[in-house]
């Protein structure tokens, strides 16, 4: 994902996004536990994705704020 495209988003499909985000990083830590896990930079991806989705909804909400 790319930032410039999550700030085009609302704070809701933001929202939705992070909860996707969050249930592929569990299902992902699951694959890992049971030896499952193929492409483990996926993991990499989704924390960082995760990261950005929090620091673009911190942004918004502290426009909103002023």
């Amino acid at each position: 994902m790319d930032a410039k495209e999550l700030k085009t988003k609302t704070p809701d499909q933001l929202k939705d996004s992070l909860v996707a985000l969050k249930k592929e990083a569990f299902n992902l830590r699951f694959q890992k536990a049971t030896n499952q896990l193929e492409n483990t930079a996926r993991m990499r991806a989704v924390r960082r994705d995760v990261a950005r989705i929090k620091t673009v909804l911190a942004q918004k909400a502290a426009e909103a704020a002023k």
